[in-house]
């Protein structure tokens, strides 16, 4: 993994002219060989592409460049992009050109991604910070919120329901322990995986609000527990601090509000924010279901 990450090589991982570039490729080749053995109809320059984009996904995984995280994130796109240099390809095929051209044509694709590649590793990806707001409204009172967010004790492994973050391998939550009280006090967060969060706490508001600054403890968690491009604290992405809210909504019923912000640094955070924000709401969504049948004072 270490010679495709690293910043003195042609390519990265997590570079445009990668997880772009190569699907492009590949869709433009895979039309443009089979135009020259026969004419295709014009659906197959949509779906054609596919089986090429699937096997580089599949490469990536077999060889380590990616986890199954990136491998469900990027598949969309990669469709989507190998498709676009199908058509691209089945167009160009059109324009009959001359022998000459059309070897041309194919050398300038194949070489595209390497040539954007040094253009690229030029500027550093800009960081982007993305927030994630989520709520859940709970029958009961406030006092009995504040009891389940301040600290969190155990978590049984029958109060976690179904979670999508966590089929694609997010740990789950365990419990958060409290030591002090008030703005300062710190808070150890623990999930699955021997991961460990440090929050400490800026925001404290009895029975109202809860608000604490997160800092992972990456030298202890094992390098198998998150893909490498999704690790929590890494270069690419960062858990920067949460906030608990709790509002009163009268007749006994109250709305548990949890937002976060995140440091997003890819050089394509535009399509890659989609997909961490909604993560990260499934997971904010599944630590308030679990608060709320702590919570409440009767059955749903």
């Amino acid at each position: 993994m270490a010679g495709l990450h690293s910043t003195g090589q042609v390519f990265q991982v997590m570079s445009a002219s990668f997880i772009f570039g190569v699907p492009l490729v590949l869709g433009f080749i895979s039309i443009w060989v089979l135009e020259s053995r026969r004419r295709q109809k014009w659906w197959k320059w949509i779906v054609a592409p596919w089986p090429g984009g699937l096997l580089f996904l599949l490469g990536a995984l077999a060889l380590v460049w990616e986890g199954i995280v990136c491998i469900v994130i990027w598949l969309p796109l990669v469709l989507i992009l190998s498709t676009i240099g199908g058509v691209a390809a089945g167009l160009l095929r059109l324009l009959w050109l001359g022998p000459g051209s059309k070897i041309q044509c194919v050398t300038v694709a194949a070489l595209l991604p390497f040539a954007a590649a040094p253009l690229e590793n030029l500027r550093s990806a800009a960081s982007e910070i993305r927030t994630v707001r989520t709520h859940i409204d709970i029958h009961g009172d406030r006092a009995a919120v504040w009891a389940q967010i301040r600290s969190v004790s155990k978590i049984a492994p029958s109060e976690n329901d179904f979670s999508l973050s966590h089929l694609l391998g997010f740990p789950l939550p365990l419990e958060a322990k409290l030591e002090g009280v008030g703005v300062g006090a710190v808070r150890h967060a623990t999930f699955e995986g021997g991961v460990l969060f440090v929050e400490t706490v800026t925001e404290w508001e009895e029975d109202r609000a809860l608000g604490f600054s997160i800092k992972a403890d990456t030298k202890n968690i094992p390098p198998t527990t998150f893909d490498e491009h999704v690790t929590i604290g890494g270069p690419y992405f960062d858990v920067l601090d949460g906030r608990y809210e709790i509002e009163e909504l009268g007749t006994g019923w109250v709305r548990l509000h949890l937002s976060s912000r995140q440091r997003l640094s890819i050089h394509f955070n535009f399509y890659s924010h989609l997909w961490t924000e909604w993560l990260m709401a499934d997971l904010q969504n599944h630590i308030l279901r679990i608060v709320r049948r702590r919570a409440e004072v009767v059955p749903r």
